[in-house]
């Protein structure tokens, strides 16, 4: 099974009064570094969203128009890919920094199209999932358009298997949760 991975680092950080969250550092790492870690198994990894703090030889890409949501970058990530395509997409919000403590979980779990991660209060992580990546492709072509199209549009045709994960889904959207993250990781 080969596995190629899509990071999403573009949203506009408005609980954060618009401060680029993968610049974040938690425990001496950034969260992009922390996020890119986890993908660290991946045959590729595209970066979607802000370029600062990427390495240079990483794949990158942008949704259009910026800041279109999610499913958008989403969309633009998969089209970066190298070809021939993997078999799986792993999909990482670059702002939960334990994600990594997933990862392995969510490649060996999967249902008919994949696996995601259920957060400690029993919410579903689209965002931190494994998509078998023709069930995305087909997903995503079967939506009218991917601009500002919710993640609930594109996962709805989806079986997916639900991972409880733990702590790996906590993530930085507020200052409050960077500085409860910033703690843990101290």
């Amino acid at each position: 099974m080969t596995v190629d991975a899509i990071v999403l680092t573009g949203g506009r950080g408005s609980r954060l009064g618009g401060a680029d969250k993968g610049a974040l550092t938690l425990g001496g790492r950034t969260l992009l570094a922390r996020t890119l870690a986890a993908a660290s198994s991946a045959r590729a990894t595209v970066v979607v969203g802000a370029r600062d703090g990427i390495p240079e030889d990483m794949l990158t890409a942008r949704e259009e128009p910026p800041f279109a949501g999610p499913v958008a970058a989403i969309a633009a990530g998969l089209a970066a890919l190298p070809s021939p395509p993997a078999d799986r997409v792993l999909v990482l919000a670059c702002d939960m920094p334990f994600a990594a403590e997933a990862v392995g979980e969510l490649l060996a779990g999967g249902g008919a199209d994949g696996a995601w991660a259920v957060d400690q209060e029993g919410r579903e992580q689209p965002l931190l999932a494994v998509y078998r990546r023709d069930a995305l492709a087909g997903a995503l072509d079967a939506l009218d358009s991917v601009v500002n199209a919710p993640m609930r549009a594109l996962t709805a045709t989806l079986t997916m298997t639900p991972i409880a994960v733990g702590r790996a889904a906590l993530d930085a959207d507020t200052w409050d949760d960077v500085e409860r993250l910033r703690k843990e990781l101290s």
